[in-house]
């Protein structure tokens, strides 16, 4: 809330003056159904301006210290001026300065009748104002919402780029064991074509050495046995 919400309240309000600041004169140039019907929208721009005066009483409490001095002047002579209006315009409903004398009965009939309105106003400004409280709290848990929204989605992107460097981590985790495989594959094969060489040369000694066995057999039972 600030000084700019308060100007627009003035601006409202002056609209709704110069509605109604002609009504008290023409009141008293009209007479029965039509003087009724005056007096009827009189009081319902007359409830919207109180309206829009209590809206700048708020804004008036909220507003920096350095605007509201001029808005407390303004806000007194609006209230001084449209309760002017007020009094000058039971004038011609009471028939006073004017030739139209009503009886006590009539009187009775007109207070009953600004009454009935007056409470009927009264009541649509309540709900009115609880209108506009409920649309306030709705813009506000709207706005909660919206921020919320925003901060999951701000989470979620975060989420996904950190899911994504991780899923190239394990992509060049599983590349490196592939190759770690490989090489593990390749090792294997020189270590069996190690051991089967190693099996043979160990088959050729034992062989080599059979051999030489049997020839050393042979030239000793040549050399000693043998006559």
């Amino acid at each position: 809330m600030s000084s700019e919400e308060f100007e627009k309240l003035h601006e409202i309000y002056r609209s709704l003056y110069e509605d109604i600041k002609l009504m008290p004169e023409r009141a008293l140039k009209c007479q029965g159904e039509e003087r009724k019907r005056l007096v009827r929208t009189f009081d319902e721009r007359h409830g919207e301006a109180e309206e829009v005066l209590q809206g700048m009483e708020e804004e008036l409490r909220v507003a920096p210290s350095s605007y509201r001095n001029a808005m407390s002047t303004k806000l007194r002579l609006y209230r001084r001026d449209l309760g002017k209006l007020q009094r000058d315009m039971k004038n011609p409903v009471l028939g006073l300065g004017s030739s139209f004398q009503p009886s006590e009965g009539s009187l009775h009939g007109i207070y009953s009748s600004q009454n009935k309105q007056s409470t009927h106003l009264q009541s649509q400004r309540t709900l009115l104002l609880q209108g506009t409280e409920s649309l306030n709290n709705a813009s506000q848990s709207i706005e909660r919402s919206q921020r919320i929204a925003a901060e999951t989605e701000q989470i979620g992107t975060d989420i996904i780029t950190e899911l994504g460097e991780q899923r190239e981590q394990l992509d060049r985790t599983r590349n490196r064991l592939v190759n770690t495989g490989e090489n593990l594959s390749k090792s294997r094969k020189v270590l069996r074509a190690m051991s089967r060489r190693l099996m043979t040369n160990k088959l050729l000694l034992g062989i080599i050495i059979l051999m030489e066995l049997a020839i050393l057999g042979a030239v000793i039972y040549l050399k000693f046995f043998r006559k």
